[in-house]
């Protein structure tokens, strides 16, 4: 599904024509002017996956910040917007293919890590009241408890429950299960299972950050059939190169001037892969086993 057709950034002309308006020289940065220009990056047309490749500096998250904004697709983390952003949306163009629908939203690593420090804290609240718990058993399981009236009720059933189970069953019973089931990695696939949904456009910020390689496959394989068969357009900056050889995504790549379509297997960090293990090739072969 495409949502996203095409996005249009302002040009070179269009830039100067905003700077010799203003009336104040005061500024030493007027982001995100100045990031593109000297790119010449033409206009953006999308396909179900779309990926900006690019070094760190390159303004392949800038991007994604800008289409989302002009978008104003839901985060769930803070943006820094700056004192001209909306000065450089007005001067933005984009097409559709559809209306993006609602719940469409840009995704960053730091809502990924975010989510997983909430996990972690949740936890620990969770084993400091485990502690507790088992004191609490304790307590119960030898009170000399004497029962007057219905005011003792819950403490006369927490005796009794305290007195016919194990110290672990009353723990088990009475305390939330632990939320910590996954490794990071593991959080993070989990975090984008639960996040993504069917029919919605995404822009992903290096989703690739705290997964493993093999995890980073998995995501591949994830996305993969969520725009094949769920409705799903994605828009992705990355540097993996297992989100990079994404079956039929448009790669653009932001370090050439002029911004153009790529292949993932021209692209110098993946030659970088590509060469170092050809380097090691002899490495990698299995010796017979010696008498």
């Amino acid at each position: 599904m495409v949502f996203l057709s095409s996005f249009t950034l302002p040009d070179e002309d269009a830039e100067w024509d905003f700077f010799i308006k203003q009336k104040s020289r005061a500024y030493s940065t007027y982001y995100p002017f100045q990031v593109f220009p000297q790119k010449h990056v033409p206009q953006l047309t999308f396909e179900p996956i779309t990926i900006f490749y690019g070094d760190n500096g390159s303004g392949k998250s800038t991007l994604l910040n800008v289409i989302a904004e002009k978008l104003k697709l839901a985060r769930g983390t803070l943006y820094n917007r700056s004192s001209f952003e909306e000065d450089y949306l007005a001067l933005c163009d984009f097409a559709l293919g559809a209306p993006v629908p609602a719940g469409s939203a840009v995704i960053s690593s730091d809502e990924v890590f975010d989510a997983m420090l909430s996990t972690r804290a949740l936890n620990q609240q969770i084993d400091r009241r485990r502690d507790q718990m088992f004191d609490d058993y304790l307590d119960n399981k030898f009170a000399t408890f004497q029962y007057h009236d219905l005011s003792d009720f819950d403490a006369l059933k927490k005796v009794l429950e305290a007195r016919r189970k194990t110290q672990s069953r009353y723990v088990r019973d009475n305390l939330a299960k632990n939320a910590r089931e996954f490794s990071n990695g593991e959080s993070a696939l989990q975090f984008f299972k639960e996040k993504l949904q069917d029919e919605r456009l995404y822009l992903l910020d290096e989703p690739e950050n705290s997964l493993s390689p093999a995890n980073q496959q998995q995501l591949a394989s994830d996305l993969t059939d969520r725009a094949r068969f769920f409705g799903n357009q994605f828009v992705i900056a990355t540097h993996s190169p297992f989100l990079l050889a994404l079956p039929h995504a448009k790669i653009y790549d932001l370090d050439r001037v002029p911004v153009a379509p790529a292949r993932w297997q021209d692209l110098p960090e993946v030659q970088t892969y590509a060469q170092f293990f050809a380097d090691h090739a002899s490495e990698f072969r299995k010796e017979p086993p010696h008498d």
